[in-house]
């Protein structure tokens, strides 16, 4: 399906500045939450650093958008931010995007922001979905006060799982399809019968969210769909 975007609103979102960069959030699932300013500024970008080509390339195809696109992974973002700041030097717009979501919140992005604001080169945020306040929503928890950790290091989680204790607060923290049951397996005995909300598939049509105690949720921990990237929210309040 490709989507018709139309110029009507061009007038609105105002012009595209030159020798700036712009953060640009994508959809973390569905497609339709996709704001006309982040299409109209990808439009009217000169090139686009991408965290995997072949998933924005959908993207792109999708909303008919085709400026160029450049590589842009954790591999890669050392050597290639002093020639993405070059460009930006040389008066070019580029935007940054990352494969669902905000750029630089665990992906790629931090190291080329703080770069630019070195250099004096302007950084124009544009908003959109964030899998970390959608799941805090649907998890039902206290949402005045939240402490993110994003992903688990798959070394030395003892010792941080004892400084999460500590932190009197909902806790949010990502998770892959790969190490989710591990993972709960250990909520349950760090934080013992907290209220846990397991959520996957954001925002798709096979959104879901699991929620239990910790202690009955790593009993059913084979019943865990081992699909799609996981938030997973802790009541530690």
């Amino acid at each position: 399906m490709t989507y018709n975007y139309s110029n009507l609103f061009s007038e609105y979102l105002g012009n595209i500045e030159k020798g700036v960069l712009y953060v640009v959030s994508t959809p973390i699932g569905n497609l339709n939450d996709i704001s006309f300013r982040a299409i109209h500024t990808l439009k009217n970008s000169d090139l686009i650093a991408v965290e995997d080509t072949r998933v924005s390339g959908f993207l792109m195809k999708t909303f008919g958008i085709e400026s160029k696109m450049v590589s842009f992974y954790s591999r890669v973002e050392k050597n290639k931010t002093s020639r993405i700041t070059d460009e930006l030097k040389n008066n070019k717009t580029v935007s940054l995007i990352s494969d669902a979501g905000t750029p630089c919140i665990s992906d790629p992005g931090a190291k080329l922001v703080s770069e630019c604001i070195e250099n004096n080169i302007k950084v124009i945020p544009v908003p959109g979905a964030s899998s970390i306040i959608h799941s805090l929503v649907l998890s039902g928890f206290n949402t005045k006060e939240f402490f993110f950790q994003g992903f688990l290091p798959q070394k030395g989680r003892e010792s941080l799982y004892n400084e999460l204790k500590s932190i009197k607060m909902t806790l949010i923290l990502f998770e892959s399809k790969f190490r989710i049951r591990k993972t709960v397996g250990e909520l349950s005995r760090y934080f013992g019968n907290r209220e846990i909300a397991l959520c996957r598939e954001l925002t798709k049509k096979f959104e879901e969210i699991i929620r239990g105690k910790g202690r009955e949720l790593s009993k059913k921990i084979n019943l865990i769909k081992e699909k799609g990237e996981f938030v997973i929210v802790v009541d530690n309040n």
